[in-house]
């Protein structure tokens, strides 16, 4: 269950991202970040609540802004939650998409792994983030669970290769089904969302060996699956 005590507010979230060191003192940036300060707001007060109990009230006090500030931005909590969710989800898919191309490996057992230590080491840094987006959104009613189908696809879709590229990695991952990379993310997810639940986000690297050693599982075995001829896999 989630705490009573929301946590401060950290400036190097996600939702900060791109923002000097130390625009929190500059009094200037502050008045421009209301929105992300809103978005992240409404994150810690989904951890700490859940979404059901929290309260608009919640979210200014921890922003920093007028209700009047709100309703400005947003037409109610729900869609503040869903800008925060879209918002917090696009930053995790930029960063470990940046973390994979930046290394430019070759292999795509090294993709897989250094996506992998990308994706638990940001949810570890925004834990309060990694519960929204992995647990508190399956009780945020219709809209949010069909955000989150859309996110799903999107982080299938790192998985995916460059479809002209003649890359080993790009090659080997071709030959993947579609089905499994579905298959690959849904497992991941859900055994974030088991540790998140039980041993909180801030623990989530211990995890990344298992989930590195599922990933090279179900993408050997797509691969060799997508390797027949059709007829073999039709019979």
């Amino acid at each position: 269950m989630p705490s009573n005590a929301p946590r401060p507010r950290d400036p190097r979230s996600l939702y900060f991202r791109g923002l000097p060191e130390g625009w929190e003192e500059d009094r200037a940036l502050v008045t421009r970040t209301q929105r992300e300060r809103m978005l992240d707001a409404m994150a810690r007060a989904v951890a700490a609540k859940g979404y059901a109990k929290l309260t608009v009230s919640d979210v200014v006090a921890l922003a920093g802004v007028s209700r009047r500030t709100f309703y400005e931005h947003f037409a109610d909590k729900e869609e503040c939650f869903l800008e925060s969710y879209t918002a917090g989800a696009q930053a995790i898919i930029a960063e470990v998409a940046g973390a994979v191309r930046r290394a430019n490996p070759t292999d795509w057992h090294e993709r897989v792994r250094i996506g992998m230590e990308a994706y638990t080491r940001l949810l570890a840094a925004n834990p309060d983030l990694a519960r929204a987006l992995l647990v508190d959104v399956l009780g945020a009613g219709p809209r949010a669970v069909e955000l989150r189908r859309n996110v799903f696809h999107s982080f299938v879709d790192l998985y995916r290769p460059a479809p002209s590229s003649d890359r080993p990695a790009d090659v080997a991952m071709r030959q993947v089904p579609e089905p499994f990379l579905m298959a690959l993310v849904g497992g991941i997810s859900e055994l974030v969302q088991e540790h998140i639940v039980d041993r909180g986000a801030e623990s989530l690297e211990e995890l990344t060996p298992t989930l590195v050693e599922l990933a090279f599982s179900i993408v050997d075995v797509g691969a060799r699956i997508g390797a027949r001829p059709r007829a073999a896999i039709a019979s």
